[in-house]
């Protein structure tokens, strides 16, 4: 059965935001220029406002779809820690601070890779940027033991901070020493075995 133009436009819209998905993670939103995502999606420059208004709307669209991959892949691993029975606090802990998160600048958490771009964005930009911090918090927030929305951003903002500070040191023994202080002392402080935490 041939295929429809508009699934062939939905599929080659799905392919320049996923190239731009991992362009804003490893480059920044700076970095992440029209041109070069076309020409990584196998198309031309001209074609790109057949699929978006701006450069804004794709970033947003970038920013979603990079969210939405990374709380995947995050859900994913923390569910095969809790199967060791172990609390869903520590799961995520242990997940996003993790050594190959360190290491996975293009498919990691958006907002550690872009945090400190976020404010400088156009009013779109920063709109959808919010949306997604609220989303990390919350998702932090739900493995609370106390659910409480303060110790949330307390502790989403270190989880963040830190791999943000050991990436500037590189994926190397200091950048994962700076994960395993983090893992720990945010551990010591506020997790609950599975068994009390149930």
């Amino acid at each position: 059965m041939s295929r429809t133009p508009n699934s062939r436009k939905e599929d080659t819209h799905a392919r320049i935001v996923d190239i731009a998905a991992r362009a804003i993670r490893k480059h920044g939103y700076a970095g992440v220029g029209v041109a070069e995502v076309m020409r990584q999606a196998g198309l031309t420059h001209g074609g790109f406002y057949a699929h978006f208004e701006s450069r804004d709307a794709l970033l947003v669209e970038a920013l979603e779809r990079a969210a939405h991959e990374s709380a995947a892949v995050v859900a994913r691993a923390a569910a095969a820690r809790r199967g060791r029975n172990v609390s869903a606090f520590r799961s995520l802990v242990e997940t996003y601070l993790d050594d190959a998160h360190l290491a996975s600048l293009e498919a990691g958490c958006p907002v550690a890779a872009l945090g400190s771009d976020m404010p400088r964005q156009s009013q779109a930009v920063r709109e959808a940027s919010v949306v997604r911090v609220e989303a990390l918090i919350a998702a932090v927030r739900s493995t609370l033991p106390r659910n409480s929305r303060s110790t949330a951003v307390v502790v989403t903002g270190t989880l963040v901070g830190s791999l943000q500070v050991a990436r500037a040191l590189g994926a190397n023994a200091d950048g994962r020493a700076v994960l395993a202080a983090a893992r720990k002392s945010l551990l010591q402080q506020y997790d609950l075995p599975a068994s009390a935490a149930a």
